[in-house]
């Protein structure tokens, strides 16, 4: 994810990183530019078509499409956004639920105990982890951060990772209970922590695996496509050659919204505008790490 300063508007405008939509685009605009003038040459030059021509008249079917590309596009980035926000929920409560059970786990357990506050604290952080490399579908042997714990054994990357990892903190708060070190109340405590894991988990998997609708995406890949090549058609007789750079920047302008939304739909990608999960999966293991010293 890009750290930047909102305010720095210099920068913003003459930086270009390698996310930016144009340094994506410029193929594109350089053809559509190129089609622009060829289209406006034909018209003007070859064709001389009358200023009276039913062709001049395209451009009012145009400024109504505009309006449907511009609703459509709304609705497209707004849908998008709702995904990458509630991405970004989601994470935020699996810090919040990762520092209250060590929180809890710290104040239940002796302090003189170092069994079992060790294997938390390796455990917790490794939830984030592998919930981490899940969403990327990555397969990436976890590793802990210190000697590995004898009690702590190799996870099977062909099933759900996170599920094991949830299983082994569920199965060492049991064993807290059976060896008399919190009551029933306070297992139920625990388990209400526990299994917010897993419910992070589920609703992650349920933005990742359900994108926005094929038809719809493609509706709006062929409506723009088509909008902008028959925008040269109506603005040559009022614009002339200057109908080249105005149809440069309209389709700069929707193909960046729509390249914008493509990427933000899926917040768990790799991708620089995606969400930070290795830096708060590092933020959770030093919380806990802090609190279970």
């Amino acid at each position: 994810m890009i750290n930047y300063n909102s305010r720095a508007w210099i920068s913003s405008i003459f930086l270009f990183k390698r996310s930016d939509t144009l340094r994506q685009l410029f193929p594109m605009i350089l053809v559509v530019s190129l089609y622009a003038a060829v289209m406006v040459h034909i018209e003007t030059v070859v064709m001389k078509l009358p200023e009276d021509s039913p062709v001049k008249h395209f451009g009012v079917l145009q400024t109504l499409l505009s309006f449907v590309i511009s609703m459509l596009l709304v609705f497209r980035t707004n849908t998008a956004y709702d995904r990458w926000w509630e991405g970004r929920k989601h994470w935020g409560a699996l810090v919040n639920n990762s520092r209250n059970l060590a929180v809890k786990i710290n104040a239940l357990l002796p302090h003189n105990e170092t069994r079992h506050r060790q294997f938390f604290r390796q455990v917790i952080p490794l939830f984030s982890k592998s919930l981490q490399l899940h969403l990327q579908a990555e397969t990436t042997r976890l590793q802990l951060d210190e000697e590995p714990h004898p009690e702590i054994p190799d996870f099977d990357n062909t099933k759900h990772v996170p599920n094991q990892v949830a299983g082994l903190i569920t199965t060492r708060v049991n064993m807290l209970y059976k060896e008399g070190l919190i009551t029933g109340e306070q297992l139920l405590m625990l388990d209400s922590e526990v299994r917010s894991f897993l419910d992070i988990c589920g609703a992650c998997e349920r933005i990742k695996n359900t994108p926005i609708p094929y038809s719809y995406s493609v509706f709006i890949k062929k409506f723009l496509f088509l909008y902008i090549l028959t925008l040269p058609i109506g603005l040559s007789f009022s614009l002339h050659y200057l109908a080249v750079p105005v149809v440069a920047i309209v389709s700069y302008v929707l193909g960046s919204l729509e390249m914008i939304a493509e990427e933000i739909e899926d917040p768990f990608g790799k991708d620089e505008n995606d969400l930070p999960m290795a830096r708060i999966a590092d933020n959770i293991l030093k919380n806990v790490k802090d609190i279970l010293r």
